[in-house]
């Protein structure tokens, strides 16, 4: 059975989302360009509680952990900032909603000047572990896949092994 409003919820956020991005890259595109933007939606199932993802995801150290000893610096409250990958990933924590939800606005160091995403991890327990229900919206379309690849190698494969 459909939750229609969590379906309801995740489109109008998603439809946010895509909003705020196209206003941030607003300042960096010519009078009358019609920018475009693609979406990646992913779920990860964890064997663990939703309180150990939610605390990798935002401990520094845990993050630093399960990245590969990569620097990791993140300001734990919303409006905090964050650096990730050695400074590689950074941005501002949106939206914080503790062991259930992580919003980010997020960048790659190498994209154009004021170009944000918008990265959204719901933690959503489950018999037996957490789902993870993942979705990056408003980021330069060339990067689709590279990005897509990127969370999977980088944050899901890599937190199955620190996660055990």
């Amino acid at each position: 059975m459909i939750d229609e409003t969590n379906s309801t919820r995740r489109q109008m956020i998603a439809g946010g989302a895509l909003g705020l991005a196209a206003a941030a890259r607003a300042g960096a595109a010519k009078p009358g360009t019609i920018l475009t933007t693609k979406a990646i939606h992913q779920e990860e199932d964890f064997k663990c509680g939703a309180q150990r993802i939610y605390e990798a995801l935002l401990d520094a150290g845990q993050f630093r952990a399960f990245s590969g000893g990569r620097a990791a610096e993140i300001h734990r409250e919303a409006g905090g900032a964050f650096s990730l990958f050695d400074g590689h990933i950074v941005g501002r924590n949106v939206e914080l909603v503790s062991n259930r939800r992580i919003v980010q606005a997020w960048r790659s160091a190498s994209w154009p000047e004021g170009i944000y995403s918008i990265a959204r991890f719901e933690l959503l327990e489950q018999p037996g572990g957490t789902r993870i229900v993942f979705d990056h919206t408003g980021f330069p379309p060339q990067m689709a896949e590279s990005l897509e690849s990127g969370w999977n190698e980088n944050y899901w494969t890599a937190l199955h092994k620190f996660l055990g």
